[in-house]
């Protein structure tokens, strides 16, 4: 049988007929092209250019090695103000020698009263200097015996004090904030 009779016998009129096969045509080439456009977008995915790929790497490294740098920085800043006491501290102690020094040294007679004049004004230059730096001398006579401050090393009987005061110092002690230097060396009444 043709086209023609099928759509007669159908009751069809030849030109809605012919319409209607055009349509299933269509219908059954469109599957065919979507899956050559499906295979077509596949390709180009898979297709991808190696400078593209190398460029994508080299910024994901550059990228990680600007984090790197950055937390080392941060890191080495942390640190540094960690340290930053520590070595005050340090530094400081090895200056506290010479305060002693030149304490002794105002101590010992002079019969020269403008060499005495001229430690006095050393003396006060360096304890001003420490002030600066926040070196603060640790109280010691007459006051309750502190093991966080003083260090006892002779214990003495002292008529007119009290148990558990500092009698005499015998150096002197120094803190940089709640941080000691130096403990100040004393003997304690029993």
């Amino acid at each position: 049988m043709s086209k023609k009779e099928k759509k007669e016998e159908n009751g069809q009129p030849e030109e809605q007929a012919e319409d209607k096969e055009v349509t299933e045509e269509k219908a059954e080439q469109q599957p065919q092209e979507d899956e050559g456009q499906e295979e077509e977008q596949d390709k180009e995915t898979v297709e991808v250019d190696p400078k593209d790929l190398e460029i994508a790497d080299l910024k994901d490294k550059w990228l990680r090695t600007a984090a790197e740098y950055d937390n080392y920085r941060k890191r080495a800043a942390k640190e540094r103000l960690e340290l930053t006491p520590e070595i005050t501290a340090r530094t400081l102690t090895e200056f506290l020698p010479v305060m002693d020094s030149l304490e002794h040294a105002l101590a010992a007679s002079c019969t020269d009263p403008n060499y005495k004049k001229g430690v006095e004004l050393i003396k006060e230059n360096f304890v001003t200097a420490l002030q600066n730096l926040g070196v603060e001398e640790i109280s010691s006579d007459g006051e309750p015996f502190d093991p966080t401050y003083h260090q006892a090393v002779q214990q003495v009987e002292k008529e007119g004090a009290e148990s558990g005061t500092v009698a005499a110092t015998f150096q002197k002690g120094y803190k940089i904030g709640e941080r000691v230097l130096r403990f100040a060396m004393v003997s304690v009444v029993k």
